[in-house]
């Protein structure tokens, strides 16, 4: 019966995701179903809800900023119905483990835009350096501090000199210094942490918990 669900599922999202092998999808959906403790194919939810997904991201990829595991989040649920489906799990997980260069790019910003209009605002820049700053040193958070910051990134990523930076103008920034690909926080795994997480997910097929 699992095999037959599990086949329902493997076939069509493998069709659509081509950097994993059938057997790697078919891993990362018993993963998706040990994480919610449920058989394979059966869910009483549309799928992974908000604090399921941040464990995930905090106990297996070691993110621990809330704002951009928030964020990353709402970018994996697609469909913005407040759900990380098993379609979704893998996609996702398939620019975060083996993203080319610019699936990785458009990645990031969507998670720094997150919402509303294609670009990244000056506010935007200032909640998530502000964010930012105040997780590696509380007590030296400092708004004058910061608006300096957000007038750096500024003059360095915003070519067209609009006020904001669009995906042009991070493209650009980015393939010139690939530093800058992370540069309002974290938001991808670590080269480390993604062998890590396929050691144990393909090769243990997939151990029942992290």
């Amino acid at each position: 019966m699992e095999q037959r669900a599990l086949r329902k599922l493997v076939d069509p999202i493998s069709k659509t995701v081509k950097s994993f092998k059938k057997s790697e999808v078919e891993c990362l959906i018993r993963l998706f179903y040990n994480l919610l403790e449920r058989p394979v194919g059966k869910l009483t939810t549309k799928g992974m809800d908000q604090n399921t997904f941040r464990g995930v991201l905090h106990n297996i990829f070691g993110m621990t900023d809330d704002m951009l595991m928030n964020r990353v989040f709402f970018v994996f649920d697609k469909d913005s119905d407040n759900y990380v489906s098993v379609q979704e799990w893998v996609k996702g997980l398939s620019v975060f483990l083996r993203g080319a260069f610019e699936e990785k790019m458009k990645f990031c910003f969507e998670v720094y835009y997150l919402h509303g209009e294609c670009y990244i605002s000056r506010e935007k820049i200032f909640d998530m350096l502000k964010n930012s700053l105040s997780q590696q040193s509380p007590e030296e958070e400092n708004d004058e501090g910061v608006k300096e910051l957000v007038d750096i990134s500024l003059k360095k990523m915003d070519y067209d000199n609009d006020g904001k930076i669009s995906f042009a103008d991070f493209e650009k920034a980015v393939k010139k210094d690939r530093l800058l690909l992370e540069v309002f926080g974290p938001c991808l795994p670590d080269a480390k942490t993604c062998l890590h997480f396929e050691t144990l997910v393909f090769k243990n097929n997939p151990p029942a918990s992290f």
